[in-house]
């Protein structure tokens, strides 16, 4: 349950190609740390594109954080994504709510995100894809600490073939 079906280090390397042989038409987005810094109002170099070229490729989206409204409206209205704040990951709801506003199904569906915990945790507990990028930034204690937990299952994930 904590491993990901793939590993990225930067969002902008999955390709529509790869989503669309691995069946997914949706994904849910991770804000902090995998579209952009903590707290960053600005989305990193290479999301808008990689955002359109989704859009192109008729991948819908949708984004899902743990934060609060304030915090993920404007982010998401400048990506022009709907979105759903206080996710409360890994709880399946979240997840669920998200499926049922790209009206698909679960096996449709990936989450990409930054943290083992509650983007791979909780996507693969409600049967979604779940693809795992590399933290922006690691900035607080806390993020660290996260990360250090993290470290034995991201070795393991890529020393196996992990399935969906």
């Amino acid at each position: 349950m904590l491993f990901p079906k793939k590993m990225v280090h930067r969002v902008t390397e999955i390709s529509p190609q790869y989503l669309q042989e691995q069946g997914i038409h949706g994904l849910i987005l991770d804000i902090d740390n995998t579209l952009t810094t903590h707290d960053n109002p600005i989305p990193s170099d290479g999301v808008a594109r990689w955002l359109d070229t989704m859009r192109e490729n008729d991948i819908q989206m949708i984004v899902l954080s743990n934060n609060h409204g304030p915090r993920v409206e404007p982010f998401a209205k400048i990506l022009g994504l709907d979105y759903l704040a206080e996710g409360k990951k890994p709880l399946p709801s979240g997840f669920r709510r998200c499926a049922a506003a790209l009206n698909m199904k679960r096996e449709e569906l990936c989450i990409i995100g930054d943290q083992i915990f509650t983007d791979v945790l909780g996507a693969r507990c409600c049967g979604l894809t779940a693809v795992l990028v590399t933290a922006i930034n690691n900035h607080n204690f806390w993020l660290k600490l996260r990360h250090v937990a993290e470290l034995p299952f991201i070795y393991l994930a890529r020393n196996r073939r992990i399935t969906k």
